[in-house]
Order: structure tokens, then sequence, then C-alpha cells
């Protein structure tokens, strides 16, 4: 999983780098933003960071910008999730598509000229939860930002599919 994720013991994950966090403040209106906010982790950086069109003085633009990434975290997390005594191997989202330290100019090519998105193992679609799940990702990683889901709907959708699979314990 991306280093910034840790997970304790109790398998509660937590974020471990804000170094590129956004703040804003409601009651101004005013957003917070790092002088160069190309700077991370070029493998989950959403198509709208890629292709240099990101709207820096809206602050939903990173929160859409963020539920890519989400995405591609769920993508991750399902990659190891067994069904039928089956899980692949960890691998991170690209890793058949571009090298270990991937440049911008890779990433962008693989992410908006292309429009790949990592791919989807077989055995996902004849698991109810993974492919909820599926579901759940690609709406969190649509080329379009407004398209994407919110973290509300996120939240929404991962209680359901929890409350469906008794293996999946929520901590929020």
């Amino acid at each position: 999983m991306t280093k910034n994720i840790l997970v304790k013991l109790n398998g509660t994950c937590v974020i471990a780098d804000f170094g590129l966090a956004v703040t804003h403040t409601r009651a101004t209106g005013s957003t917070s933003v790092p002088e160069n906010y190309r700077v991370g982790t070029k493998r989950y950086m959403a198509p709208e960071v890629l292709e240099e069109k990101l709207n820096v003085s809206v602050f939903e633009s990173y929160r859409r910008a963020d539920m890519y990434a989400f995405g591609l975290i769920l993508w991750e997390v399902c990659l190891r999730c067994l069904t039928g005594g089956i899980a692949e191997d960890y691998h991170p989202p690209y890793y058949d598509c571009v090298p270990n330290d991937p440049s911008f100019e890779e990433m962008r090519k693989v992410v908006c000229v292309d429009q790949q998105r990592p791919s989807i193992p077989n055995r996902w679609s004849s698991d109810m939860t993974l492919s909820a799940m599926t579901k759940l990702m690609k709406e969190c990683w649509h080329h379009n930002p407004s398209a994407r889901l919110t973290s509300l709907r996120v939240k929404k959708s991962l209680t359901k599919i929890a409350a469906a699979d008794p293996r999946i314990r929520l901590n929020y």
C-alpha cells in the first residue's frame, strides 16, 4: 500500500503525510495551498493535476483530486483481499504501465492520454463485496472530476458494503 498510509496493530489505517495538505476556512472561504501543487506521489495524481488543469483557487478541486487517489487506494486494498483462498501479490497502481518511479509525463500519458486505470482481476466479479468495491473505486477515479463520488457518498457506500459482509469492520 502507499507509503503514506500506515496500518496500526488493530488494523486501523492512518494518514502519515500531510506535507501537501490544503486548508480551507469555511467562515472566510479562504484556502491555503502549497506553492507547488504538482509535488507528491505522481502515481496517485488525478488527471486534472497531470493535465495542469486543477483549479487551485477552488477548494472542491482538491477534494475531487483526493477522491481519485482514494479510488486507487481502494484498488490496492482489494488486490490483497482473499476470495476462495486467492489474493494477488501487492502492486502499486499502474505497476504494469509505468516504471517504479514514474515521471510526471509518463503518468500523464497513461492516465490522461491513454485514460488507463488499474486492471480489475476477473475473480472480483464473482465476489459480492469486491464487485461492489470495483464499482465504488471506478466512480472515484473517473476522468471527469465532477463525476467522482464525494467522500460522504463513499462513506455511505462503504457502510452499505460492510453491512452485507461480516468480514469487514469499519472504524470512522
